[in-house]
């Protein structure tokens, strides 16, 4: 009988689980869509209402006036003028103290976060071989570091810089290793990343197709 319970007891356990690793990636996503809606929404919706009092506000008009107004920033980087003004901004807000620390975070997420940035600023995805059959997925930022100085064992060799990302957080460590300890990989930027970033639970689609 004790046998029968403990079985049960797992068969249902694992059979919660399993509904949990389903339902809880999709409830914290639309969770957090709708904070950034809700966020949105009042916001805008509040700037639209004092700005314009005789205008016949609607439901969701803050929530499109936020997404339009990201569309007009994307276009809008594509200008000179406007990349000029944002160095600038970002140059004033660097020299604040702690605003300096909250802002180049988030904006280092952001960027991190946006397929052209990440294409960018990475150039290739490497594997880096340490002691025995070891590997870490990196990612090249500097085809050449022309700062350190090279050996006369390895002079004909260029110092690249490859970023090694953290699992499960946004962080990670900038190397420089020789080319020769590098090994191409045959993945795309966005795909390692959610690789190393989700310790490999993730493999995206080229890996589990």
């Amino acid at each position: 009988m004790k046998n029968f319970i403990r079985q049960v007891g797992r068969r249902l356990s694992g059979t919660f689980l399993q509904g949990l690793a389903i339902t809880l990636p999709l409830v914290l996503t639309l969770a957090l869509v709708c904070w950034l809606a809700t966020a949105a929404e009042n916001f805008f919706g509040g700037l639209i209402r004092r700005t314009f009092p005789d205008l016949e506000y609607w439901p969701a008009l803050g929530i499109l006036a936020a997404v339009a107004i990201v569309f007009i920033s994307g276009i809008l980087m594509n200008a000179w003028l406007t990349r000029r003004l944002m160095q600038i901004v970002d140059t004033l807000l660097e020299r604040i103290p702690l605003v300096k620390s909250i802002y180049g975070s988030l904006r280092d997420v952001a960027m991190l976060l946006s397929k052209n940035s990440a294409g960018a600023r990475f150039k290739k995805v490497v594997a880096i071989h340490l002691a025995g059959q070891i590997r870490l997925i990196g990612f090249v930022t500097v085809d050449d570091f022309a700062g350190l100085s090279k050996s006369a064992e390895g002079a004909g060799q260029a110092i690249v810089g490859v970023y090694l990302p953290m699992s499960y957080q946004i962080g990670g460590f900038t190397v420089f290793v020789r080319s020769s300890a590098l090994e191409p990989l045959d993945m795309s930027i966005e795909d390692a990343m959610r690789f190393a970033l989700t310790a490999g639970v993730s493999r995206g689609k080229a890996q589990s197709a």
